[in-house]
């Protein structure tokens, strides 16, 4: 269905024969070195790429390929078995979350990976969950069958248990350790054994005899799940008859696709022992761009709504869910075609924006490489050049049919770094930079703080903006100084109050007169901030009633500690008094914005601190300084467990307490100990901390 120019993509695919799907997993899970076996395996890179020497095709980016981890997600496309395979190599690092969210929110489908030794990690809860927000069909991929400590049946049980997931083994483990060598298919009751040499097939064969009963039981509980979904499998089962496996798949793909279970394979992707068996299951039981519901979305004109259905026939219609300023081509916009067809040259409407935009060059991406096209058609996943004003989460679609997507939600940032200029000439540059990594990337904010007169940049923790710095030098050649991380707290309040707001200006002519009383309220934490309104007699006309939203919600963006933004606050306007010439909108935002700062104050207002959930795995004779070293940083612990000789604690911890922890975790134990963070919530800071930081921010200004 791809053509480029001049001739046809090896392959063209009905829409049943295409996959769209993502590969994602804990940091260091070996999601990368998985997508780089797939892509050796399908026959789209002649050399196998390693994460550990840098020669990774999908990890790109210099900074990637030094620090050994996934920092953008890549996609790319390969083939397997006449079916098209479009896949995105998602980052693992919960700094990248926001690379995970966008991915997951255009796919179809996904393979989790676990790492055979750890189980379940923090980032795997993260992006299943993530997963579980989109309804995403999954396959379970158990990998590091090979590394000594690896437990097949541990890491099952704790993704059954953490994750709540309904289990499908599809396979089982041949040998563990250094002594694995394959696996043994439960659906074709086969083994299957992987040779050393990649560029050899898989051998096949019998089942060994010491095996035989394991795999029996564990083949037998298999066809009695499916059997209580299927009634054909149900009556074979009942009748004792044999079962051909095409009848095994479609019943395995039907659950899948529904997401009633999650079929679980194993293998070593370093080793590239279980590539072709993952990639057969792939295009088996995940689902095509029509097995998916169709796509909600709404009318531009009248929010009616509509669903885009996956059909060439249907008007165009997509999503605009990444954006990458490449050094040669300038913007590059990648898209997910729900409906209908596009051609370059054409012109299509962002109806987010309410511009038109014109298509320029399409690219089929693998990584950071094109493949130029003259058209894609429904679910493609591409590449679009010249797109001026499309920014991550537009929707795009004919003008005949302007619809809307559901945007895609960010997590706030919880970190800031204040920069300044080296020189002059950084100066001009830095402004344009910032727009272009801002663009790219929507979980990084930059505002300029006019008391101190420093440019500030907001991230999800400190590698985020880490990394971020260095692409100012290493990408566009401009150099920082870099002030210490700060903590973005937020504000709220206790208690209810009550709040009266007047802004009345008499200077001859014609003056300014708006009048409001409004009661803050304590809002449920995490619901964020809501505006009420319930007059009684048109005291305040209905024509202000917005001007007065807009003041309220404004002024909380400055809370009445330390000005930090407040949040979860239930604003109500209940009475007020206008004037019938003077009254106006700007006098109504403007008593507004006066009550709410008033009612701040009175209503104990509270200082709240984002906390992390914390997950460390360290051998058991490091255990106690640790759990010493986290005490005293203020850390609540929620969970401990012990697994071959090594201790997982889990605890939440204030952000502001986490600075240096790397360090003090890496002396204490000696470089053994591994950890992982991830964003959980706000919670209030102790009074005695409050009043220092209230302090120091005054002393400060």
């Amino acid at each position: 269905m791809l053509k480029t120019k001049g001739q046809l993509v090896p392959r063209t695919f009905p829409l049943g024969k295409i996959r769209n799907i993502g590969i994602i997993a804990h940091i260091d899970a070996g999601k990368t070195t998985t997508t780089e076996r797939i892509l050796y395996h399908t026959g789209h890179t002649y050399k196998i790429g390693n994460v550990d020497e840098g020669t990774a095709a999908m990890d790109w980016m210099d900074q990637e390929r030094e620090r050994g981890i996934t920092i953008v997600a890549a996609a790319t496309t390969c083939y397997w078995n006449d079916h098209c395979i479009n896949i995105i190599d998602t980052p693992g690092h919960v700094d990248f979350t926001v690379e995970v969210e966008r991915s997951l929110r255009v796919l179809d489908g996904g393979v989790v990976v676990f790492d055979g030794v750890a189980g379940v990690e923090a980032q795997s809860e993260t992006v299943w969950r993530q997963a579980s927000k989109y309804n995403l069909a999954r396959i379970c991929f158990v990998s590091k069958m090979d590394r000594t400590g690896a437990n097949f049946d541990y890491t099952v049980s704790m993704i059954r248990d953490r994750l709540q997931a309904n289990l499908l083994l599809l396979q089982l483990p041949l040998g563990s350790e250094k002594l694995f060598e394959g696996v043994i298919d439960l659906v074709e009751n086969r083994a299957v054994v992987f040779p050393d040499d990649p560029n050899m097939d898989p051998v096949e064969g019998p089942i060994p005899d010491k095996l035989c009963d394991v795999a029996s039981a564990h083949r037998q509980k298999l066809i009695e799940k499916l059997a209580e979904n299927d009634d054909n499998i149900m009556s074979m089962y009942l009748e004792e008859r044999d079962i051909p496996v095409p009848v095994l798949k479609a019943a395995i793909r039907a659950l899948t696709v529904s997401n009633k279970v999650v079929p679980v394979l194993c293998g070593s992707a370093l080793k590239g022992k279980g590539i072709q068996p993952l990639l057969d299951a792939i295009v088996d039981y995940l689902p095509s761009p029509v097995d998916i519901p169709a796509i909600h979305a709404r009318k531009l004109k009248d929010q009616e709504e509509v669903f885009c259905r996956p059909s060439d026939d249907e008007p165009f219609s997509a999503l605009a869910f990444k954006i990458v300023a490449d050094p040669f081509m300038g913007k590059l916009t990648y898209i997910r075609v729900y409906s209908g067809k596009m051609r370059t040259g054409a012109q299509i409407l962002n109806s987010t924006a309410g511009e038109k935009e014109r298509l320029g060059k399409l690219y089929i991406m693998h990584a950071n490489h094109r493949e130029e096209v003259d058209y894609a058609d429904t679910g493609s996943i591409i590449a679009v050049a010249g797109f001026k004003k499309t920014s991550t989460g537009d929707s795009l679609c004919e003008a005949s049919r302007p619809v809307l997507f559901e945007r895609i939600q960010f997590a706030e940032p919880v970190l800031s770094l204040a920069i300044e200029p080296k020189s002059k000439a950084d100066q001009d540059k830095l402004d344009d930079v910032l727009d272009k990594l801002t663009s790219e990337d929507p979980s990084l904010k930059v505002y300029y703080d006019q008391e101190v007169g420093q440019t500030i940049i907001c991230g999800m923790g400190e590698l985020h903006l880490e990394v971020a710095v260095e692409r100012m030098l290493r990408e566009y050649g401009v150099k920082v100084n870099v002030g210490r991380p700060q903590v973005a707290y937020k504000e709220t309040i206790a208690t209810p109050a009550e709040s009266e707001g007047r802004f009345i200006r008499q200077s001859g002519g014609r003056g300014q007169y708006g009048h409001v009383w409004l009661k803050l309220e304590p809002n449920g934490k995490g619901e964020g901030n809501c505006f009420f309104e319930k007059l009684r007699g048109g005291t305040v006309p209905k024509e202000f009633i917005p001007a007065v939203k807009a003041g309220a919600m404004s002024a909380l963006q400055d809370g009445a500690l330390a000005g930090y933004p407040a949040v979860d606050v239930k604003i109500t306007l209940y009475d007020g008094s206008y004037h019938e010439v003077d009254s106006s909108e700007l006098a109504f935002k403007m008593a507004a914005s006066l009550a709410v700062k008033g009612g701040l104050k009175k209503a104990n207002p509270l200082l709240l601190e984002p906390i992390m959930n914390l997950e460390l795995m360290t051998p058991a004779e490091f255990l106690g300084d640790i759990m010493g070293n986290i005490s005293s940083r203020r850390a609540h612990i929620t969970h401990t467990e012990s697994h071959e000789g090594f201790f997982i604690v889990r605890c939440l911890i204030p952000l502001a307490e986490t600075f240096g922890f790397t360090s003090d975790l890496r002396s204490l134990s000696q470089g053994r100990a591994s950890h992982t963070m991830q964003f959980q919530n706000y919670e209030a800071l102790p009074l005695h901390l409050s009043e220092q930081i209230i302090g120091k921010l005054g002393r400060d200004k």
